[in-house]
């Protein structure tokens, strides 16, 4: 016989929200709390999304699990707010339904690599670095010199492998042939409405829309439905400081510049 609990949930719309940058840590919450809408057996999930992307590995996670997570039966739509783009498409394309505000800003299908060539700089202040290295590459990247045209080449198909995993997924999770993915997958951003013109989403309208849609898909009342929060992320007392949100927003800028540096990313950087 069922837990209670289990009996109650079966009647539960979930809801994880991913908001920010894409990274480790969002990946290990948004993993735990897609783990605990399977075990207790939500029937739908809202997932909201406010992101302009991230980390090609931990988005490949969160879109992995949410498959499974379909795959169980769980009825999922993605709901995106003022910023859903590359990474945070790719995640959102996992979903059987996408909703997207009129004015969302999404898109950006592509991969970017940057690093920091600072040599001239370190030439000002007398500074060098000695390099002893295993292989011809394994210095790639590094700070104190330009890249080689063999080294821009090996990065490059790096950068195209990415990319046809991100074209492949949004085609199969849309619905669309690769070509036409790759017509419109250069970068650029569309407003939602615009999105809903490529296929990309599949109606316009807010959470609330989509919230609707969620209970419907799961045959659940949604005049009576409310949603239950799953790894919500911690609240901080920092964060109600007047300026602190330009400030952190500033701080987290300059950690994805330099943190992320040499990493291929599914980002979108305006």
């Amino acid at each position: 016989m069922p837990w209670p609990w289990r009996r109650k949930t079966r009647r539960t719309l979930a809801r994880i929200a991913i908001e920010g940058p894409i990274a480790g840590g969002t990946r290990k919450r948004v993993l735990k709390a897609i783990q605990q809408v399977e075990q207790r057996e939500c029937p739908a999930l809202l997932l909201r999304i406010d992101s302009p992307g991230g980390t090609v590995g931990d988005s490949q996670e969160i879109h992995a699990a949410l498959l499974r997570l379909r795959q169980k039966g769980c009825r999922v739509v993605a709901s995106f707010g003022n910023i859903s783009a590359s990474g945070g498409v790719y995640i959102g394309v996992a979903a059987e339904k996408v909703v997207a505000n009129p004015g969302t800003i999404t898109g950006s299908i592509g991969v970017i690599l940057r690093g920091n060539n600072i040599s001239k700089l370190l030439k000002r202040l007398g500074v060098s670095f000695e390099t002893v290295k295993s292989g011809l590459y394994k210095d790639i990247l590094s700070p104190d010199r330009g890249l080689t045209e063999d080294e821009r080449e090996l990065l490059q198909n790096l950068i195209d492998s990415s990319y046809g995993q991100f074209v492949a997924a949004v085609a199969e999770g849309r619905g669309l042939p690769e070509k036409r993915v790759r017509a419109f997958a250069d970068g650029r951003v569309f407003s939602g409405a615009q999105a809903l013109e490529l296929g990309l989403v599949d109606e316009l309208g807010d959470e609330e829309r989509a919230r609707r849609l969620a209970a419907e898909l799961a045959g659940l009342n949604p005049d009576r439905t409310r949603p239950t929060e799953f790894g919500a992320p911690p609240k901080r007392f920092a964060g109600l400081i007047p300026g602190r949100s330009r400030l952190r927003a500033l701080v987290q800028g300059l950690s994805l510049e330099l943190g992320w540096s040499g990493q291929p990313l599914w980002l979108w950087r305006p």
